[in-house]
């Protein structure tokens, strides 16, 4: 058997991990191999090596560009480099361009960290950014924590979960979203308040699903309640999959509110059969899911069946509505949205994507790399890695735009806090204004 280039850096890595040892032969392509500590040809290399030129900034993301989830990471990118594009365009950051290398992971685990081992150990980018996914996020933080001495930091990953967000890898990670703990309880809290209090939970079966499962649970105990049921799918379930066997598990026990922690397809493939058996109680899915593209879904499907699958469906959010031009920040995204159109490299994107228009995710992409410009405005003009945490800890009320000032700090590695919740209305999601008005 044959193994390709990259399985073999992988198995040599994964010794390392075991012997506690920088594999030095992964340098030697790079044309200089430490002896002992890598950040020694870090400093002997100078900021090439870092990431940083006199007229560049590589930054490195890994995220599902094909697969079941491809519109997650696909627009994601997209809202950020329509921001980058623009300061690029203008002179960029203190005369650096910024580039931003993209590889493809599928939402699998194995492939997230076999590209964030490129990225470090090839591509040497200056900071991690943009990633997608919990699964794939929790595999990557001990990779970081085992090259702590070169200062790698994760900025802005798409995913609400905990792992970086507590120690041991807290000190590792800078997240701009709110978590998924506040978006369940934020869930959970307006549910009972009108009265639905057989709360039952439709998750993925892996990190993520199990991340938001936590926070209902948690919820509802601070209420001294419980979840009345729970069904899982797995990874990677397809729209056009059948997901009976999980609605029928939830109907038995006679749930007044669904809460979803899922993708796209499906929990749009749930919703589906969860309507056609007469599950009609208020379905709630958290901010990753991809609202756009699973309401794409679900009104194709309604037109064909002669019915409306989005009734009852809410969506918590972590960005403003992007329709709402009355946010600085939602007015900015569109016009570059518009304006640059971008797309990622033809080698990532499968030919029969089309790309959304605007999206939370795009928005969210695009607030992202806004506030890393802002970061990056605020180094020194030689800047390292080793200086970018203090950078973003020493950065308090700065206006992103988007209604709420945003703070970081020593203990304080999230920006935001921010929840908002939609609904659907004439085929598009819109701020919730009253919860009794459309849950009765």
């Amino acid at each position: 058997m044959r193994w390709t280039l990259t399985q073999r850096r992988l198995i040599f890595v994964l010794i390392g991990f075991f012997f506690c040892r920088q594999p030095s032969f992964l340098w030697a392509d790079q044309g200089q191999a430490p002896q002992n500590n890598p950040s020694v040809s870090l400093s002997q290399s100078g900021a090439a090596a870092e990431g940083i030129t006199d007229h560049e900034i590589r930054i490195g993301m890994s995220a599902a560009f094909k697969g079941a989830s491809r519109s997650l990471g696909i627009e994601l990118y997209r809202g950020s480099m329509a921001y980058f594009t623009e300061v690029n365009r203008s002179g960029g950051v203190r005369g650096r361009t910024i580039v931003l290398q993209a590889y493809d992971d599928g939402y699998q685990p194995d492939e997230a960290v076999q590209n964030t081992l490129k990225l470090i150990l090839e591509d040497r980018v200056f900071l991690l950014f943009d990633y997608v996914g919990t699964p794939t996020v929790t595999r990557v933080l001990p990779l970081l924590k085992k090259y702590d001495n070169l200062h790698f930091l994760l900025f802005f990953p798409f995913t609400g979960a905990q792992p970086q967000r507590e120690p041991p890898y807290d000190k590792l990670a800078f997240n701009l979203r709110a978590s998924y703990r506040q978006e369940t309880e934020g869930l959970v809290n307006h549910f009972l308040a009108i009265g639905r209090s057989r709360i039952a939970v439709f998750y993925q079966a892996d990190a993520y699903g199990r991340s938001g499962w936590v926070g209902v649970r948690e919820a509802l105990a601070k209420q001294n309640d419980k979840i009345v049921g729970e069904a899982t799918y797995a990874r990677g379930t397809k729209y056009t999959e059948s997901l009976d066997r999980q609605v029928a598990i939830l109907q038995e026990v006679k749930p007044d509110a669904i809460i979803s922690v899922g993708a796209y397809a499906a929990c749009a493939a749930f919703i589906r059969d969860a309507r056609k058996a007469g599950l009609n109680v208020p379905i709630a899915n958290v901010s990753f899911v991809g609202s756009e593209s699973m309401l794409k879904l679900l009104s194709d499907t309604g037109k064909e069946d002669g019915r409306d699958y989005t009734v009852d469906l809410v969506n918590s959010q972590v960005v403003p509505s992007y329709e709402n031009l009355s946010v600085p920040a939602v007015k900015e995204y569109r016009e570059v949205m518009d304006k640059y159109n971008p797309m990622p490299p033809a080698d990532l994107v499968e030919a029969d994507y089309k790309p959304l228009q605007y999206s939370f995710v795009s928005l969210e992409g695009f607030l992202n790399a806004k506030m890393l410009v802002e970061i990056l405005q605020h180094m020194d003009d030689q800047p390292g890695r080793a200086q970018i945490a203090q950078t973003v800890e020493n950065i308090q009320g700065f206006d992103l735009g988007m209604g709420e000032p945003i703070s970081f700090g020593l203990q304080r590695h999230q920006g935001s806090d921010a929840v908002y919740y939609t609904v659907v209305q004439e085929g598009q999601f819109v701020p919730i204004r009253d919860w009794k008005e459309w849950f009765k």
